[in-house]
């Protein structure tokens, strides 16, 4: 994937040097444009904005804050290279968003191994559902594999949606996204008590989650109370029209129209214990039986896996 960095400037001798540091990484696109051309970061969205404030007339306050005024370009770090090393000024920076203050006498070095790190955390907010805010496929992964190789006894809840393309198709993505926002929120709410010392939620993707928790959980309630305050909430997602006939309408491919039942929850349970499985794939697999088997009932339900492995 590549990573593109625009920098603000009058010259290209800054342009130049970052172009030698990174000739080895073919992956790094630079871009010089001059502050009339800010329209350009809109349009393109880089990974990264540098100002090079010694070689630009405008106050770079003032350019920070022309960039942040289009909410598009909220999402980009702001790096500002200067040798204005006076406090006041880098307050203003931070007031207005800049992410980073590099001092010009610090070196290129320095400003590489800064644009290296800021790349590293970009990378590692990828994996952060951005509709969630909840931990992504990765670090879900790594959570298992750190209890898993600390021979922790916990608890973990595959949880995903029933009919929920069907929603999407009636209502719309737009509707359905509030549905997965409203389950994340359900399901934090629920196993964050006092019960569960140990708890992280992470998010899969698309109606698919992961709740693990600590060894003195109490699994069971907690699927209750998920499923409860799910098919509580869940109903003012949908008009009346639709409660009222408890389901929805929809034409298939073949121009027949099918019935769907209203959204609900599937919770599959698996329970490790020491020397119950020998890695996280083994508990993804059970994780999806047990979850199958809950949604072959109608309605919100949730099935543990009580078999001896």
């Amino acid at each position: 994937m590549f990573q593109e960095i625009y920098i603000i400037d009058n010259k290209d001798e800054l342009l130049e040097e970052l172009k030698q540091i990174f000739k080895e990484k073919e992956q790094v696109r630079l871009k010089r444009i001059s502050v009339k051309e800010l329209e350009q970061l809109s349009k393109n969205l880089p990974h990264l904005i540098i100002i090079n404030d010694d070689n630009i007339d405008e106050n770079p306050v003032n350019i920070c804050e022309k960039i942040r005024g289009n909410e598009d370009n909220n999402i980009i770090p702001i790096i500002v290279l200067s040798s204005n090393e006076e406090k006041e000024f880098k307050m203003d920076l931070a007031k207005n968003y800049v992410e980073y203050y590099v001092e010009k006498s610090m070196g290129m070095e320095y400003l590489y191994y800064r644009i290296r790190n800021i790349f590293r955390l970009l990378l590692v907010n990828r994996t952060i559902s951005p509709l969630t805010g909840l931990p992504g496929n990765n670090i879900i992964q790594a959570e298992l594999k750190k209890r898993l190789l600390n021979k922790e006894k916990f608890t973990v809840l595959y949880l995903d949606l029933d009919n929920f393309k069907a929603y999407n198709d009636v209502y719309g993505f737009l509707k359905g996204d509030e549905i997965i926002k409203f389950t994340a929120r359900t399901i934090l709410k629920n196993v964050n008590n006092v019960s569960n010392s140990d708890v992280f939620v992470g998010h899969i993707g698309g109606d698919d989650f992961v709740a693990i928790l600590g060894e003195n959980s109490e699994y069971e309630k907690d699927c209750q109370d998920i499923i409860s305050e799910f098919d509580a909430g869940v109903r003012s997602f949908f008009t009346e029209e639709d409660l009222d006939k408890g389901y929805l309408k929809i034409q298939n491919r073949k121009g027949k129209m099918e019935h769907f039942p209203l959204t609900s929850i599937s919770i599959g349970v698996v329970v490790v214990e020491e020397k119950k499985f020998s890695n996280i794939l083994e508990i993804g697999e059970v994780g999806a039986q047990v979850k199958h088997l809950a949604k072959k009932y109608r309605g919100s339900c949730y099935a543990t896996d009580r078999r001896k492995h």
